[in-house]
């Protein structure tokens, strides 16, 4: 295929967290605590539990998440536990240069989608997404049973919105998504910055 022929990237695929909104887990307990020692307990128990991913894969509920974070805690931080899971994601911080790339790349055209891995909590957590409202559509790993790197996620999106891997950048912060894009045809961009995000875009033909 000719460089004239290969197709043009039209369209632009992001992570959620490490790209347009902050996920540290230190962050979010400090919310729920009144000192450091119990955000780190809280942070322990809950976002760094070996069991996130189950979460974030659709496979136990919330409740259950919670129960398994309870025995990791003190019973004095059982209520701040609770506060924790129905809230936590009110406190998640904006990158606020990619979410302002996703409206000019909107405004100029370009498809913008998001692909996460994420829990069913992402029917709230999307609210709190400055840019949701440009994007063209959403995959999210809970309600697929399928997570990054999965090459079928990626595929999943490609199908679901009819597009062709082969027009679309993967952005994301963890290199191994990263390369679980390439390996569905789509580019895939490492993700350090939005500055870096635009020259790369750019650098690609794309125009906004």
């Amino acid at each position: 295929m000719s460089e004239f022929s290969k197709p043009q990237v039209g369209n632009v695929v992001f992570d959620m967290g490490g790209v347009l909104m902050v996920f540290d887990g230190m962050i979010l307990a400090r919310n729920f605590t009144d000192n450091e020692q119990d955000a780190q307990a809280l942070n322990q128990a809950f976002f760094s539990n070996p069991s996130w991913p189950l979460l974030d894969a659709g496979v136990i509920s919330e409740q259950t998440m919670e129960r398994m974070a309870a025995v990791r805690l003190p019973e004095r931080l059982w209520p701040n536990l609770h506060e924790c899971l129905l809230h936590w994601h009110e406190h998640k911080p904006v990158i606020a240069e990619t979410n302002e790339l996703v409206r000019r790349l909107h405004e100029a055209g370009y498809g913008c989608y998001v692909l996460s891995n994420a829990g069913f909590r992402f029917w709230r957590e999307k609210d709190y997404i400055p840019c949701f409202k440009y994007m063209d559509g959403w995959v999210v790993s809970a309600f697929e049973h399928i997570m990054k790197p999965d090459p079928r996620i990626y595929q999943t999106l490609c199908e679901r919105y009819a597009l062709d891997p082969a027009t679309c950048v993967f952005v994301d912060d963890n290199p191994d998504n990263v390369r679980g894009a390439e390996v569905a045809g789509m580019k895939g961009y490492y993700f350090e910055g939005a500055a870096g995000l635009e020259q790369h875009l750019k650098g690609l033909g794309l125009k906004f």
